[in-house]
Order: C-alpha cells, then sequence, then structure tokens
C-alpha cells in the first residue's frame, strides 16, 4: 500500500492530549488519527444528508467536466 505523509497542526493542547491518549491504547499517535479518520469516514458515509450532499457535488463537478470537454 502507498502512504502519503500529511502535517497535521493542532493546538498544543490537542496534541498533549492526543500523546497520552495514545501512550495509554499502546499505539503510536499516528494510529490514533489514523483511527480517528477511519471512524470519522464511516461515520459520514452512514449519514444520508451527507452523501446526498456528495451526490450534488459530484453531478455538478461532471457537469462542469462535461462542459469543459466540448
Amino acid at each position: 500500500m502507498t502512504r502519503k505523509t500529511t502535517t497535521v497542526r493542532m493546538p498544543e493542547e490537542l496534541a498533549e492530549t492526543a500523546e497520552v491518549v495514545a501512550r495509554t491504547r499502546g499505539v503510536s499517535v499516528n494510529t490514533l488519527v489514523l483511527d480517528a479518520l477511519a471512524a470519522e469516514i464511516e461515520r459520514v458515509r452512514q449519514d444520508k444528508d451527507f452523501t446526498s450532499r456528495m451526490h450534488a457535488l459530484l453531478e455538478r463537478d461532471k457537469e462542469i467536466l462535461d462542459r469543459l470537454a466540448q
């Protein structure tokens, strides 16, 4: 699997809390962040309002791309 490096800037207090939570769980902060992102992505996938807005945006983008391709 390819990996992409991304820098996340967070308030110091949140970073410190994340470090404690990760250490307590016995994982790295990186793993904690990946787990949190995966959980959020799964949550929005189940959100009908979110998926409806996403489909509307995709349809609009498709229409724009179709116009550009003409």
